[in-house]
């Protein structure tokens, strides 16, 4: 799903092309609202459909781990992060920055991690641990995000 949004040069001093008047000034800052609603209607669209696909391993190889998940309940003594399950599938999704960050992090990523940390801490023990990301991957996440919204807007 592509922004598309019309060019509004006169709606900022810095690129104004010519004297502007207050109809001209009111008309493109209606404009910039629009397309900041138009970016914000996008990523609301995009957190849906990451939730829509939110620990896709889980249901797509429930045997692997099921199989793992027994295994850590019948005396497994390793870790489970090692197994098969984990390790190989379940760090394919982009949430688990801790145990596995994409290059492209961004902060749709981030989002998922605090929604998913928040909703397993309370409704598994009423609690939420304590969760930290670094300012480096924060800053990356930020300015990825920024790259993925521009290459996601076309000005017409």
């Amino acid at each position: 799903m592509m922004i598309e949004i019309p060019s509004s040069r006169n709606a900022d001093s810095r690129t104004a092309t010519e004297k502007v008047s207050r109809e001209v000034l009111l008309a493109n800052s209606r404009q910039h609202i629009r397309d900041v609603k138009e970016a914000m209607n996008w990523m609301a669209w995009k957190l849906r459909e990451i939730s829509i696909n939110h620990d896709w391993t889980k249901i797509e190889h429930i045997d692997e781990f099921h199989d793992d998940f027994s295994k850590s309940q019948n005396g497994f003594q390793g870790d489970f992060k090692e197994l098969h399950w984990f390790k190989d599938l379940h760090l394919q999704e982009r949430h688990h920055l801790t145990d596995s960050c994409p290059d492209d992090v961004n902060l749709f990523d981030v989002l998922e991690r605090i929604a998913d940390c928040v909703m397993a801490g309370m409704a598994r023990s009423g609690s939420v641990y304590d969760d930290t990301l670094s300012p480096e991957l924060l800053e990356k996440a930020y300015q990825n995000t920024v790259e993925l919204l521009k290459k996601n807007t076309v000005v017409k």
